[in-house]
């Protein structure tokens, strides 16, 4: 029965973070990509920084793995990469960004093996490298009538998934004090800080130029509470249950569950080319994870 339900909340967590790819979709039609990312983090901070208060936890930061875990997360997981997903999702859809994104899993273990004399960069590390860039080169298809905007929106969003392997490299041995739930307000707070920045830094991103139309406050609320708050709970429970090579996988179903809510909310097509580029994507996983996999069966 205990297995039923770890199943439920996998595909359950899948169901919200791929419909969170169409709910940015949503908000992008209205809202400028970096400040549309910073007000739904703001959001998210706050109603997590009530949870910690009212859980009674410790909130305070005390060791050097504290800090370096929280600010590397919330400037690289939260800032840099949430910046740049929305700024690509300007230029392809939900679904393209989501299939993207499974470059984390086969980026990371190569990231790894690079920094750390503990690790052996492998030829099956390598392959799970190369195969996963050619998804990337068969996803970019360039549009002859839109070249530039393809190629931006596809490199924004492989921008996005090396920020957030790199802090996975980087937080990787840390092992911080503060309560789970604390290290998650205080990352999404400087992320928040981060992506507030790079308003004032970047051109076209104002917030004088968002509309809070109601579609865009219901994407803000989606994406707050239920994506971001309600997401990451149930990602680092369910870590604690599968661990981190089965939650690995996750990378590869949100993509369907992107896809589909994309179609039927917003009428998005699913292209051969983003089919073609996800199979490449996965077989780079399991070339790159062989071992780890090989272990699971």
């Amino acid at each position: 029965m205990r297995r039923y339900g770890t199943a439920g909340r996998y595909l359950l967590l899948c169901a919200v973070w791929g419909t969170a790819f169409m709910a940015t979709d949503v908000g992008l039609a209205d809202l400028p990509a970096v400040p549309f990312a910073a007000v739904r983090f703001d959001v998210a901070a706050a109603l997590l920084f009530v949870a910690v208060v009212a859980s009674g936890a410790d909130l305070r930061p005390r060791t050097r793995d504290d800090y370096v875990y929280v600010l590397v997360g919330g400037a690289l997981i939260i800032g840099a990469h949430h910046a740049f997903l929305f700024a690509g999702q300007r230029y392809v859809t939900g679904g393209v960004a989501a299939v993207l994104l499974g470059l984390v899993p086969v980026v990371t273990p190569a990231l790894t093996r690079l920094v750390s004399t503990d690790e052996e960069f492998t030829a099956a590390t390598a392959l799970g490298v190369a195969l996963g860039f050619v998804g990337v080169v068969i996803i970019a298809d360039p549009d002859p009538a839109n070249v530039a905007d393809s190629v931006l929106g596809v490199s924004l969003v492989l921008a996005s998934a090396l920020a957030f392997a790199v802090a996975a490299v980087v937080t990787h041995s840390r092992s911080p004090s503060m309560p789970f739930l604390a290290t998650q307000a205080w990352m999404m707070a400087i992320g928040a800080v981060v992506l507030h920045a790079a308003v004032f830094a970047l051109p076209g991103q104002s917030f004088a130029a968002a509309a809070w139309t109601p579609s865009a406050l219901a994407a803000v609320a989606y994406l707050s509470a239920v994506a971001g708050v309600g997401g990451f709970l149930l990602y680092f429970t369910l870590l604690d249950d599968l661990g981190p090579i089965e939650m690995s996988f996750i990378e590869y179903v949100i993509p369907v569950f992107a896809a589909l809510a994309g179609w039927l909310a917003l009428g998005q097509a699913v292209t051969p080319a983003t089919v073609g580029g996800f199979a490449f994507i996965l077989a780079g996983f399991v070339a790159a994870k062989w071992r780890a996999l090989r272990g699971l069966f």
